[in-house]
Formats: structure tokens, sequence, C-alpha cells
């Protein structure tokens, strides 16, 4: 019998749904995000892929279940107290970045090279649905898109970044911001939403103020 990958079992259980929701059972309990101790200690180890010189800090919760992909790139620090969950999707982290005390991502998150998160970071690739009225947004089903962290960004504490968001290389997002839209590469966000308020002009060689 030929052994499924990753991708070949995900596709072939979205055609077992009762099959699905008892693996999930026995992979985690009703209502809860967080796996049972027997897959934290002997399956989150074979799922989550660590560079050399990865530094892991204290009480890291790893909320990660075997369907999606984790990996850490050589170099990376992840500090106390963080949580990633991966049950919607891949969190992918480059090589010597930095993740702050208590910052919590939630897959799809992909993660560049040389990025710097201050503490208490948000990055949600998922909602909760709401658009019936009738039904209790925890009973609806979430939805999921892509957070996409270029390389070299600098996020600052607090600041939450939401699902579909792409932050572009070099960009900088302020501390305490909500960031909902796309941020393009070299410039800096602050703000509830952010906005652009600062733009490097490669011509002149200076982040020019985008404030009217």
């Amino acid at each position: 019998m030929a052994i499924f990958n990753r991708e070949q079992a995900k596709r072939y259980l979205k055609t077992k749904p009762k099959l699905k929701q008892l693996i999930l059972a026995l992979l985690m309990p009703r209502g809860e995000a967080r796996p049972r101790w027997w897959v934290r200690v002997f399956i989150v180890p074979f799922v989550v892929k660590k560079g050399r010189r990865v530094i892991l800090g204290k009480d890291i919760r790893w909320d990660i279940l075997p369907f999606n992909r984790v990996s850490v790139g050589m170099g990376t620090k992840i500090e106390d107290r963080c949580v990633l969950n991966n049950g919607m999707g891949d969190i992918c982290i480059g090589s010597r970045t930095l993740i702050g005390i208590s910052d919590v991502i939630i897959g799809p998150v992909q993660i560049g090279d040389d990025c710097i998160l201050a503490q208490h970071v948000v990055l949600s690739g998922l909602d909760h649905g709401y658009r019936d009225p009738d039904i209790p947004p925890v009973k609806q089903p979430c939805l999921a898109a892509p957070i996409v962290i270029e390389d070299a960004c600098w996020i600052g504490a607090n600041a939450v970044i939401a699902k579909g968001v792409r932050l572009g290389r070099h960009s900088v997002v302020g501390a305490g911001s909500v960031v909902t839209r796309d941020v393009p590469a070299y410039c800096v966000a602050a703000g509830n939403p952010a906005k652009i308020i600062k733009q490097y002009d490669p011509a002149k060689e200076q982040w020019i103020s985008q404030n009217a």
C-alpha cells in the first residue's frame, strides 16, 4: 500500500468527512485549539523542521497538527511564551529572524529572512466567519488567507497583521498598528487601520513622509 504524503492525505480526507472528524477528535479535544498531549510529545518533533542554530525560548506553545508544515530557518530565534498554530495552514519562518516574546503566529503565514517581530505581535492567517447573523461566529466556518512577510521587515510591539496581508521587503509597521491591507516594499505603515506614513525614495536616498 502506498504511503500518502501530506498533500495526498489532505485531499483524501476532504472526500471522507467522517474519517476526518474522527482523526481530528483523536488529535485534539473538541472546541479547543491545543492538540492532545501525545500529539505535542510524539508528533510535533517530527512536524517542526528546524535549521541549524535555531534558538527556542521557554514555554513556547506548539499548537501543531501533522496536516500542515512548520519550518524555522537557520539562526532564527523564537522567544519565550510564543504561540504557533498551523491548524489552518503552513507556518514558514526564514533564517536569522527574531520572533519576539509572546508573539502569536496562526497559519497560513510565511515570514522571510532577517525580520524582526517585537513583543506581543499577532499574525493571524484566519478570521472567524460572521456573515450569518443567526449563527454565533464561533460556530461558523473560519476563513483563511496567507500572510506574507517579505525579507528584512520590522513589526513593532503589539501590532496585528490580518489574514491575506503582504508586507513588502524592508517595510516597517509601527507599534500598536492593525494592518488590514498590503504594505509596499520600503514603506512605513502605522495606525488603526494602518496607513503608509513614509516611503523610501532611492533617488533622494531619504525616507519621505506621506502625510498630506
